[in-house]
């Protein structure tokens, strides 16, 4: 499928989703932040986050992730050491930020030197590190809305919990009986380990480091998006006892990865010793994209 500039990049940068998920859960269910530390926009980008959604919400369907995970799962487009990873996810330049001229790495030092001021396991502060790394889908040439979003499943029903979900109407899949049921092509509290997401950078980093991380670091990275159900319980249906067990770590992890973004940049050169020996334990030398 072929999309134009417009389509591939409706927003003028992957923040702007960021900001308008900070409008929408705001800061007061942060904990130890000062509401005024927090980057808002007194005029959010309304417009182009609509149209953000209504593409997202458009062309996520089940046979479009089944294509993406296909295309993207065989990990075959580079092979690179996890700092020059991290220098590739700094080409996704923010031009937008009204607060902060922070590049990517910056920000994700920020969510994990919170967490690990909060005393939190290591593999917790490595997941702060590393959680939006799939981002790099944008340097591939992928669509904004198939990188970022609020994630949701595909392959059943739309909750009306999900943001803008009238914008559902014009995705195939809701008027195709195979997947426009409650539960679709699951059965009830199948559990999430065999529920299909909507595509973006939560999927895409669960897989590419699932054989090295705990599996509440996991569960962190591949349902951050998902507020549908860890703010609006919106999935109860699909879920098993270990996905709500599992989820109470979600829900620890989604204020560091909301509030923790702050103009005062981290001294890099100084934490980076510490980061240097946490990844070695973790995860291999090169990781494949």
């Amino acid at each position: 499928m072929e999309f134009s500039e417009k389509e591939i990049a409706p927003l003028s940068s992957l923040d702007v989703w960021e900001d308008d998920v900070l409008l929408r859960y705001p800061e007061e269910d942060a904990p130890k932040k000062a509401k005024e530390e927090y980057r808002n926009y007194d005029n959010p980008e309304r417009d182009t986050v609509r149209e953000f959604y209504r593409l997202n919400h458009k062309f996520q369907t089940y046979d479009f992730v089944k294509e993406k995970q296909a295309e993207f799962l065989k990990f075959n487009k580079t092979e690179m050491p996890i700092w020059e990873a991290f220098d590739f996810l700094n080409t996704l330049v923010d031009d937008s930020d009204p607060d902060t001229s922070l590049d990517q790495w910056q920000h994700l030092l920020q969510t994990s030197e919170a967490i690990r001021a909060d005393g939190h396991p290591d593999w917790f502060v490595l997941t702060g590190l590393l959680h939006d790394m799939g981002k790099v889908l944008c340097l591939f040439g992928e669509a904004q809305w198939a990188v970022v979003g609020d994630t949701f499943p595909v392959g059943c029903k739309h909750s009306d919990k999900i943001v803008y979900s009238e914008y559902f109407e014009a995705n195939p899949d809701a008027h195709d009986s195979k997947y426009n049921t409650k539960y679709g092509v699951y059965e009830p509290n199948c559990g999430l380990k065999n529920v299909n997401m909507s595509w973006g950078h939560d999927e895409y980093l669960y897989q590419m480091v699932k054989d090295h991380l705990p599996e509440e670091a996991l569960y962190m990275i591949r349902y951050h998006s998902f507020y549908s159900q860890h703010r609006e319980n919106a999935y109860e249906h699909l879920m098993d006892e270990h996905d709500h067990a599992m989820f109470e770590w979600v829900k620890k992890f989604n204020p560091y990865d909301l509030y923790s973004k702050l103009p005062t940049p981290p001294d890099t050169q100084a934490l980076k010793p510490y980061y240097e020996e946490l990844l070695k334990k973790y995860l291999p030398a090169t990781l494949k994209f």
